[in-house]
């Protein structure tokens, strides 16, 4: 209570109303309109980064053992920024935290900021000549390892040669390019599955070559002796291929091929992610004939500097034959955002220029020559199945 001087001119006590201070705490109250006009003025980068790891973490006591700060104070500072937004930004439960409607928006906008704001500070310490320029590299993990090997080689000298540091990102693609869209990532290496054209803004794309993925069928099928299954017959089997969450760009867009010759046809899921003997041992025994269609692989003979091995053991009672026609690939290429400094953006040409564009293999004419078309494709690494499974 303090003393003051009331609307008729008698000085007295002039009464405040006191709540409960958990109550004010736990609950934002709305703003006036002028007030929230003006509350982005008060937002820090700090309440944004608080928020963001929080909500990615679940409950404030694992986001205060991430960011190294005390709970009591990453929750006031969550309660600060609710109050400039003026409207609650997690429901708070006793398992942890959920995102309201407000907080899922604020949440999106929260990582732009913040990835905008590391991006202008590595691009103002370069201008400056603070440092080595530092590319941040995002590698999916749903690549061929030939490719793989290849390409980052091949970046890590052009970006040796540059004198520029890279930061490896091990993180999905989408077929969107998130994570470089967001700039999360200045560039990455994935797959298309429509033309570098129809990327959005302000991604840019250099390819790479064709990919298709590697089918796998009981020896006892008839396309299996021919060595060659047209995309019909395929869409007629059971088709172990996927998760979707692996890959969804080439797992969208081969599922909507396979529908197009039936509308009915669903991918089943492998019962063993990383192991392609196992899944292939599994559609062996399966109780009716069921292939196996890997994620994609390169489909026009080997890079420059990557060996042919004989076909590997471990592939049981299946055989590996060619889709006629080609329907399903993808276009590996690397992808980047277009106000990526230019010395950086060099380093991706000239890590593109190193890499030969492929040349298409011809179909194996007999289940002898399919089989020994069923070869890998690797760097100098222990010799494995061909392709990359999902």
């Amino acid at each position: 209570m303090f003393r003051g001087t009331d609307p008729s001119g008698h000085r007295g006590a002039a009464r405040t109303e006191v709540t409960d201070m958990n109550q004010a705490q736990a609950e934002a109250v709305p703003r006036p309109a002028a007030a929230v006009a003006g509350a982005s003025q008060g937002v820090e980068l700090r309440h944004l980064r608080y928020f963001a790891a929080v909500a990615e973490a679940g409950t404030f006591t694992r986001a205060a053992e991430r960011l190294f700060v005390a709970q009591p104070t990453l929750s006031q500072q969550i309660q600060r920024l609710e109050h400039i937004v003026g409207t609650p930004l997690l429901h708070r439960r006793r398992e942890g935290v959920q995102l309201t409607a407000a907080g899922t928006v604020l949440l999106a906008a929260a990582r732009d900021v913040l990835a905008a704001a590391g991006h202008a500070i590595a691009q103002t310490r370069q201008a400056a000549g603070l440092g080595r320029p530092r590319l941040r590299f995002a590698l999916p993990t749903d690549l061929p390892d030939s490719l793989a090997v290849q390409t980052t080689c091949r970046l890590r000298s052009a970006a040796e040669a540059a004198q520029a540091a890279i930061t490896w990102l091990e993180t999905p693609l989408d077929g969107e390019f998130t994570p470089i869209a967001q700039r999360r990532a200045d560039a990455g290496l994935g797959w298309l599955t429509t033309g570098p054209d129809a990327l959005p803004a302000p991604l840019e794309a250099i390819s790479l070559g064709q990919f298709e993925p590697e089918v796998w069928l009981p020896s006892a099928h008839p396309a299996a002796r021919s060595g060659v299954i047209g995309l019909d017959e395929l869409a007629c089997l059971e088709v172990i291929h996927g998760p979707r969450r692996a890959s969804p760009a080439t797992y969208h867009r081969w599922l909507a091929v396979l529908r197009a010759a039936d509308p009915r046809f669903e991918f089943t899921d492998p019962p063993f992610r990383r192991s392609l003997p196992m899944v292939l041992a599994f559609a062996a025994t399966a109780s009716r004939p069921a292939a196996v269609l890997t994620g994609p692989a390169v489909i026009a003979g080997p890079p420059p500097g990557v060996t042919r091995l004989p076909r590997p053991a471990g592939t049981g009672d299946m055989a590996r034959v060619c889709l006629d026609g080609h329907p399903l690939t993808a276009t590996a290429a690397l992808v980047w955002n277009g106000d990526l400094p230019r010395p950086l953006q060099q380093i991706l040409f000239d890590t593109a220029d190193a890499a030969a564009p492929p040349t298409a293999p011809s179909p194996p004419a007999t289940s002898q020559e399919g089989q020994q078309h069923a070869t890998e494709l690797t760097g100098a690494g222990t010799p494995a199945l061909a392709g990359c499974w999902n």
